[in-house]
């Protein structure tokens, strides 16, 4: 189904608020084949909190080819371009789950890293940490700022299903230090973001937002793509 965003209408409003739900973006029968498809990943893709159950996969655009060819075409990619411009590619994907042996309340935050194949000391790049074994690195401002993350729906979540939260407007003020978040939470109206299985919450990584656990047991899966229309200096290269 098409987007009920114009790709102006939408562009507009990721760049006002830092974010836009758009609704019945992936058939449900193709949401049905990327869970199953994720589900069959092999044991070493998945991640595990706290020795419980497995929650998550770090590289999934390389763990499951079928998410690299929806996040590469169609109108996973159609958002994508319609907010950065005809040069946008995934070049990072990840999944989350939340169940009742993984629900967690995430606190408020920006994400502030990038994923790369390799490590190389470039100006503004830092810190630098591995994750499973993956080269992670805090860039400049102006890098985050021209990424947008797609938070594509594998299952209904509202509010007692731990949607985002998110402080509107947020993304617009830069990388912010913990006395700044904690002015900003507490004095900005937050708004949470339900979405429906099926349908896409585009963001840019420099807004404000968190999620409570789960208040019915279940699944909360996203598949979490990150765009870029730019290629990184220094000879570093997005790891998707």
């Amino acid at each position: 189904m098409a987007a009920p965003l114009s790709p102006g209408n939408l562009r507009e409003a990721v760049d006002r608020e830092g974010f836009a739900i758009v609704e019945s973006v992936v058939r449900p029968a193709d949401v049905e084949a990327l869970a199953r498809a994720i589900a069959e990943a092999g044991t070493e893709a998945w991640v595990r909190r706290r020795e419980r159950d497995a929650f998550g996969i770090r590289n999934l655009l390389t763990a499951v080819p079928l998410v690299r060819r929806y996040a590469s075409e169609g109108p996973m990619l159609e958002i994508a371009s319609a907010v950065l411009g005809p040069g946008a590619r995934p070049v990072k994907g990840l999944f989350f789950d939340k169940t009742s042996g993984a629900n967690w309340k995430v606190p408020w935050h920006q994400d502030l890293t990038v994923c790369v194949r390799e490590r190389r000391d470039v100006p503004g790049f830092g810190p630098w940490s591995r994750k499973l074994g993956l080269h992670h690195v805090q860039p400049p401002t102006e890098v985050l700022s021209g990424i947008l993350a797609l938070r594509l729906h594998l299952d209904d979540a509202g509010p007692e299903h731990g949607a985002l939260k998110v402080i509107p407007g947020s993304h617009r003020q830069g990388r912010l230090d913990s006395l700044r978040i904690e002015h900003l939470c507490g004095s900005a109206p937050a708004v949470v973001c339900p979405v429906p299985v099926g349908g896409v919450m585009a963001m840019r990584p420099l807004l404000l937002h968190s999620s409570s656990p789960c208040l019915r047991p279940g699944h909360r899966r996203v598949v979490h793509i990150e765009y870029a229309a730019f290629e990184l200096p220094g000879g570093l290269e997005w790891s998707g």
